[in-house]
């Protein structure tokens, strides 16, 4: 039987997740002011892309994902650079309509490729590893090291951002393009710069749901829920805040789960929308 703490530790080990999956929306929200509505289906495709390197070109595991990464960053940059920083301005609806677009292909052209059959990474064995803590709670070593590279990411983002020259460019160019322009920088490869690694997170996060769960092509915009729903309760622009707020989504969710099977989700997306009437700043907005 579930006991209070085991609920608790659960959950905060699926809201690693989600605060993952959340992390490079909050980068390229922050740094560009876009809503990327494919941000759940470019997981997916890196997902799948993992698979083709594993099980089609049967490359080994670390081996795949360090290419993952390597090509993650590449099309990021240059999806940026040839195609979003057409529509990217202060009208949102451009984007938002392209990047709608691209999850449409997305999805048609992975369940062309691939089938809709959901497909899964094995870690060899990794993946189903536990550890027993006091009071019988056990943790999955795959779910623990998901919170602990979360943490990192968050820690490294919010280092970058806060104490770097690239920080500071990607600062300026959020608070102000037009007078960055002015000054000489253009602000096109900053954005690509900003997109690249925000694939790189996204690659990340590919991985480790992967291995977790069997993914289907279908499965972007369940993803880009969660990852919206954690950006929006943590505070829009703080990379701590949306690591709380994955965290509180997967603590709430676990609850749910634990009252009912059939709450799970549900549960995490009333807490959400209390969030948003109660505190629509988030719980941990950026300060400026």
């Amino acid at each position: 039987m579930n006991t209070l703490p085991d609920i608790l530790v659960q959950g905060v080990l699926l809201g690693a997740l989600y605060a993952l999956f959340a992390m490079g929306q909050s980068l390229v929200f922050g740094v560009m002011r876009l809503t990327n509505i494919a941000h759940g289906d470019f997981i997916v495709l890196l997902v799948f892309l993992l698979f083709a390197l594993t099980a089609i070109a049967q490359l080994p595991l670390a081996v795949a994902v360090v290419l993952l990464v390597v090509i993650a960053f590449a099309a990021g940059y240059l999806l940026q650079y040839t195609l979003l920083n057409r529509v990217s301005s202060r009208d949102p609806l451009p984007s938002l309509m392209v990047t709608f677009g691209l999850s449409i292909v997305i999805q048609n052209v992975l369940q062309e490729l691939f089938s809709a059959d959901p497909r899964s990474i094995g870690a060899g064995g990794f993946e189903s590893r536990s550890v027993l803590l006091p009071g019988g709670i056990s943790v999955g070593y795959l779910p623990l090291l998901t919170l602990v590279a979360t943490v990192a990411i968050t820690v490294a983002l919010q280092w970058v951002f806060g104490r770097t020259a690239l920080g500071r460019a990607f600062r300026a160019t959020s608070d102000d393009r037009e007078i960055v322009q002015l000054m000489g920088v253009s602000h096109r490869p900053t954005y690509a710069l900003a997109m690249g690694i925000a694939f790189v997170l996204i690659a990340v996060a590919a991985g480790f749901y992967a291995m977790r769960t069997a993914v289907s092509p279908s499965d972007g915009p369940a993803l880009l829920l969660y990852a919206f729903e954690a950006v929006i309760i943590g505070g829009m622009g703080s990379f701590w805040g949306t690591f709380l707020g994955g965290l509180a989504l997967g603590v709430a969710q676990q609850i749910g789960f634990h009252l009912d099977p059939g709450w799970g989700v549900w549960l995490g997306h009333v807490m959400f929308l209390a969030v948003l009437v109660a505190r629509p700043q988030g719980l941990l907005p950026k300060t400026a």
